[in-house]
């Protein structure tokens, strides 16, 4: 019954206090680690297809005696660094497509490629949604983005022609998302397990621990899945507070983005708030299959050492934004 809380409250400590410690450095340093951190990612991105795979998929770093590191998860931190830093030194040129569009497509280019060696799908969306937003936001026209969109389509044409291996996934995928019944024992087993958790659950759950679906029924119960055990043991009324707990999330990270001392402390709030609140929409989204499957975790909840340091960190940059506002507020 510990195997996963234990790792995971040692990793929830270490997070605290890196949240810690962001929260009392000035955000404007991160200005000069942008660019070391994307190509650390880069670097870590290139290092994990030489990993052993796991369910198919090559996505985590094996470290000797420490235990997994999932450079995606660095992606996603480098992504909203760089984006930050280029647009508030550049955001009266955004309207260019010299300015606006190139060196992003460029950064999101190169990463989704490498993240859909792995292949890693969920991944390369919530990147791709992350730089569009911050984009869009940072003043990028709007004719760009549909060139953008015409760009998407030839780039996931392109991908399904070089690396076919992702034609198959991506198929059965698709398959099992719109009739998960008919591979009850197969591709849609995680599926129909999940739905049968989050109905089970009825209106308010049948208790904390409670669960009889995480006990080798829903695969990675713990993980991609935790939230249908949500809605099992805490029923409607839990899994609604959940979902009103990331809509707080993101109203307070609205709100500390508009009272951003400047352009680069908003960025790296919206970038931060957005990362998590996308990923949960896109997590609860899959396990009540209202989307594929694209195993993507629940941010804060879903085990996953690297996830949780990387997010409390991310938060701890935001109370940085927060506390440097109030500071020159008063």
């Amino acid at each position: 019954g510990y195997a996963f809380i234990r790792p995971q409250l040692l990793f929830a400590a270490i997070g605290i206090a890196a949240m810690y410690a962001a929260s009392r450095v000035d955000y404007h340093i991160y200005h000069k680690l942008a660019w070391p951190m994307l190509g650390v990612s880069v670097v870590l991105l290139v290092l994990v297809l030489f990993m052993p795979e796991y369910n198919g998929c090559k996505r985590w770093i094996v470290l000797p005696g420490l235990g997994t590191l999932q450079p995606s998860e660095i992606a996603k931190f480098s992504v909203i660094l760089v984006f930050s830093h280029i647009i508030s030194l550049n955001h009266q040129k955004m309207k260019k497509f010299s300015v606006g569009v190139v060196p992003f497509a460029v950064i999101l280019g190169g990463l989704a490629v490498l993240m859909l060696l792995e292949p890693h799908l969920s991944g390369t969306l919530l990147i791709f949604g992350i730089g569009a937003i911050l984009m869009f936001v940072g003043g990028t026209g709007l004719r760009w983005f549909g060139m953008a969109a015409g760009g998407g389509v030839a780039a996931v044409a392109a991908a399904l022609i070089f690396l076919p291996d992702l034609v198959p996934y991506a198929a059965d995928r698709l398959n099992s998302w719109l009739d998960p019944f008919a591979d009850p024992l197969g591709d849609g087993h995680q599926t129909i397990q999940s739905l049968y958790a989050i109905g089970s659950g009825g209106a308010t759950g049948l208790g904390l621990g409670n669960s009889r679906q995480k006990y080798l029924y829903v695969p990675e119960p713990q993980n991609d899945f935790i939230f249908s055990i949500v809605c099992e043991e805490l029923g409607f009324v839990g899994a609604c507070l959940v979902i009103l707990l990331f809509m707080l999330l993101l109203l307070r990270g609205i709100s500390i983005a508009l009272k951003a001392p400047d352009k680069f402390g908003a960025l790296l709030t919206v970038g931060f708030t957005v990362q998590v609140v996308l990923q949960a929409v896109l997590n609860i989204a899959v396990v009540t299959n209202t989307i594929p499957n694209t195993g993507i975790s629940l941010p804060f909840f879903s085990s996953g050492g690297t996830s949780l340091m990387m997010l409390l960190g991310e938060m701890g940059i935001v109370l940085s934004v927060s506390r440097q506002a109030v500071q020159e507020k008063y």
